[in-house]
Formats: structure tokens, sequence, C-alpha cells
């Protein structure tokens, strides 16, 4: 025991201990030490890097990670080699407990603790978007959605690795139950050519496939610019709103190009609010996470936040390998 501090008549006493959170931080790093060895780099990016440790007691250890289902993967795929490397640091067996920090808020919300059997608990308050006036005509047929999906681009066809298995993961999760998750909207991001187009076609065509009446839109966000151009020539912006706001899903490619564009940003602004308060399912795909974005309104950006951002990184050699065998094999080469 160190002894640092006098009492009022000269007698040595005990040190204040260290405070958890510091022995949370220095705990934290010593194992990420042990797992940075066990796992690839491209797993220990994207699953541990992340994570902040922000407390630990005598048998439960609080970790602070980006989102409920960062959590639920962490749960599935990585909570095992976590407890046994905080068995090997400390010599004793820990409960974890899960922590959610909002974008735009400070406070943290507890969304769960890992029970015996290794399910997760979850507590985590959802978001909901400011009221907003909805406009319904009546007696009048809905204008027919052309979805204008790329068939060939499903899940089945698409090479899953380490690079995408997260954004995979979640373009799986909402094309089974849109509108049901807290991964509304879906931001999917990363580099030309990775893949982001493919997942957002597939999650349309995986919908469509167990629902055919569902009413599924895919479009860029130069495309809604120029609709949304010709409304205002044509006299049709009520119209123009009414067709984008009626669908199940709605799936928007490149939403960078909307930076400067303040009325389309604005109009924009408006059909999200109006999707994400009648439950429906947006799915978004970006160059980079929307908090990056340049040009773009504060409180569009906010209204991006609002999901969860899963991005895709470029491919490790074995998948790049596996998606030419791919293609090599559709096209009959």
């Amino acid at each position: 025991m160190e002894f640092d501090q006098k009492t009022d008549d000269g007698a040595m006493r005990p040190a204040e201990p260290p405070a958890t959170e510091t022995i949370a931080v220095e705990c934290w790093s010593r194992c990420l030490d042990i797992i940075r060895g066990r796992v690839n780099s491209q797993s220990y990016k994207t699953w541990f890097e992340p994570i902040q440790p922000l407390k630990l007691d005598a048998d439960k250890f609080y970790l602070q990670v980006p989102s409920q289902f960062f959590s639920e993967w962490l749960d599935e795929h990585y909570v095992p080699i976590i407890r046994e490397v905080f068995a090997q640091v400390t010599g004793r067996e820990i409960e974890i407990h899960y922590l959610i920090r909002t974008e735009e808020r400070e406070d943290i919300s507890p969304i769960g603790e890992i029970t015996e059997s290794g399910a997760a608990l979850f507590d985590r308050p959802v978001q909901r978007p400011e009221p907003v006036s909805i406009s319904q005509s009546t007696g009048t047929l809905q204008r027919p959605i052309m979805p204008t999906l790329n068939r060939r681009y499903t899940f089945e066809n698409y090479i899953k690795g380490e690079s995408n298995q997260f954004a995979c993961a979640a373009a799986l999760a909402v094309a089974n139950n849109p509108g049901g998750t807290s991964f509304n909207p879906l931001v999917i991001y990363g580099g030309v050519g990775l893949g982001k187009t493919h997942l957002v076609h597939a999650i349309g065509n995986q919908l469509l496939k167990a629902d055919p009446a569902k009413r599924v839109l895919y479009t860029s966000s130069e495309k809604f610019t120029v609709d949304f151009v010709e409304s205002i020539q044509r006299d049709t912006v009520g119209a123009f709103s009414n067709y984008y706001r009626s669908v199940d899903l709605l799936i928007v490619d490149d939403i960078q190009f909307f930076s400067g564009k303040e009325k389309t940003q604005d109009i924009f602004f408006h059909t999200f609010n109006t999707l994400h308060q009648l439950g429906k399912q947006i799915v978004l795909s970006s160059d980079k996470p929307p908090k990056e974005l340049k040009g773009l309104n504060e409180r569009l950006v906010s209204r991006f936040q609002w999901g969860l951002t899963a991005d895709v990184q470029p491919p490790d050699l074995e998948t790049r390998i596996a998606i030419l065998l791919k293609k090599s094999s559709d096209d009959g080469v």
C-alpha cells in the first residue's frame, strides 16, 4: 500500500485509490495490446478502436460503443475474446455493460448488459423527429412507383469479407425489417467501387422479393435534384413531394451531391421528416460519413445521424480474389 499524504499529527496515511475511470483506461489499454495480436488489423480497427472504457467496478466493466448494432455485433463475435483477455490481464471474471453516446447529445444512456446466456438486454431511447405537417389527398390513386433497381444486385451475389461485413449485416437487417429497427436512416459510406450501390440495391430487391406490394424507390441525389427543378418549372411541386413521400423504402445514392443545393436540401429535409414520422425506411449512400460532408445544412446532417452509419473499406486480397472469381463465373469467363 502506498503512503504519500500526512495527517494533521504528522502521521502518514494511505494515498487515495486511483479513480475507476483511470483504472478502466489503463486496463483496457493492456487488453487492447493483447487483442491486437489476436484479430486481423481490419477487425481491430472496425470493432475495437471505437470502444471507449468508462468505468471499472469490482465485477463490472462499462464500455462506451457507437450504437446498439455495434454492441450486438460484439456480443455475437468478440465478447469471448474480451472476457478471456480481461481475465488474463486482471486475473478475475467480469460482467460487460454497454453504454452509448448519441451524436447530438453529451449524455450517455445505458443500453444493456451481457446475461449469463450471452444475450443482451437493451433499453435504448429512440429519438423522434420533430412533428411535421403531413398533407394527404383523399380519393386519388397513388402514382405508380418505378423502383429502377438493378436486379443483379442482391445479397446472394454480394461477396462478404472483413471489409464490408458490418455494412452488409446492417443492410440485411434493414431489408428484413424496414422501418422497424433503430437503423433509420441507414447511411452506407465508402470510396468509389467498394460495393455501396450494390448493397443499397440489395436492400430494395430483398424487400420486394418478400413483399412485391411494397413501394420501393431508388434514386440518386442528382435525379432527385433534376426532378425537383422540373417540378418547379411545371408548377407541380406538390405532386413531386407526394410522390417521394408515398414510398415504403426510399434509397438515395451519393447524397454528397446535395452539397450547395439549398432548395433541394430543404425539400429533402421535409421529405425525410415525413417518411421518418410515418415509420418508413430511408437508406442513403455517400463517399464520406455525414458529419464530414461539406456544403450540407446542419439540420440535414443531424437527420442523417439519427440512425446507423456503416462504412465499406477496401477489401483484402482474399476478398478481391473471391470477387474476381464470382464475376468471372457470372460472365462465363
